[in-house]
This record gives C-alpha cells, structure tokens and sequence, in this order.
C-alpha cells in the first residue's frame, strides 16, 4: 500500500495517479519517458483495502486500473505527463477502454493536489473545446493506491509476446489512430 496523500516527497519526487485502462498498456508510454523514474501498476479509486487483481476484474470494488508514476519535476512537468495521458486513452467512453470493460477500466486522473487538480481541470478544457466528442474522463483526489501483484510489474517487458497479442488484439492503435491521429 502505498499512500498518495501528498504529491511531493523527498529528493524533489512527484506523483501522478493516471488510471487509462489495462495498467500493462499504461505502464510503457511512461517508463520511457525522460524524467520519470518509476511507473507502478495498481489499484485505487474504490473502497476495499488490498484488492486483488481478481478482485478488482470482477468490477466490484470500486477501483480502477491504473499506474502510480514517480517524477522529477525538474526534468518533465505534471502537464507533460498529462499530454501522455491523454492521447494513450479514449476519454470519450465511459467505464471501458478498448476491448476492457467495468468501472476497473474507466479514465481517471487521481490528482494529489490542488496544483494537480488545477493542471488537470485546465487540459480537459484545452482538450474539450479542440473535441466534439465528450470527454468522460474524471478528476478525483486520490486515495490509496495499492500495488498490483509482482507478475503485472514491467508485464510488457517480462511477457512481451503475451503483451503485443494483448495490445493489438484490443484495437488499441486503432482507436488511438482515429482518435489522435496517431497509435501509441
């Protein structure tokens, strides 16, 4: 368990909680990001303490699907992150994203402070006004996040055969594509 109450620790660290589906398809398009030192997939958003993942695929725990990044502010701004965000999701359907569907998969932005929630609050408007589609995705403060199991770790780079049948079998790219011009 790992609490998200405050946005910044020691050593000039931040967090950013981005809940965008499957958590193995989110995990990648941070990892290699310049400034992010490290994406954790989880569990947050519901009520159970310490959820499984069988818990949490059964939709009735109240939790999403998401990853827990850690930061440094000085090499890429929460806004970066954001941009990432945005376009590796659909945000215009609620509760699924791809071929995953449940609350366990809806988009959701778990900010850890007001600056967060600002930030947040102000590229969903940037996006929106650009966008005739509605865009679903929820702004929440963040509660507990819990780590997922050790084999969900790094699962694209652990099973990466598994993880590209996965990715594409789900239309990801596609969707993505349509979306935003562009795949992951």
């Amino acid at each position: 368990m790992e609490s998200t109450v405050t946005s910044t620790a020691s050593n000039n660290v931040e967090r950013a909680i981005f809940a965008g589906g499957c958590f193995w398809c989110m995990e990648p398009v941070f990892d290699k990001m310049e400034g992010v030192l490290s994406v954790m997939p989880g569990y947050t958003g519901g009520d159970i303490p310490n959820p499984s993942y069988a818990e949490v695929c059964e939709g009735e725990t109240g939790h999403a699907e998401a990853v827990l990044i850690r930061f440094d502010p000085s090499r890429v701004s929460y806004r970066e992150l954001l941009g990432v965000f945005w376009h590796n999701i659909d945000p215009t359907t609620k509760n699924r994203q791809f071929c995953d569907f449940g609350t366990q998969y809806r988009t959701a932005i778990f900010y850890t402070s007001a600056e967060q929630q600002a930030v947040a609050e102000e590229t969903k408007r940037e996006l929106q006004a650009n966008r005739p589609f509605p865009i679903v995705t929820e702004i929440v403060p963040a509660t507990e996040f819990y780590p997922a199991e050790d084999y969900h770790q790094q699962y694209y780079k652990k099973n990466p055969e598994r993880y590209k049948m996965y990715h594409d079998g789900c239309g990801r790219n596609w969707r993505l594509k349509e979306l935003w011009g562009k795949g992951e």
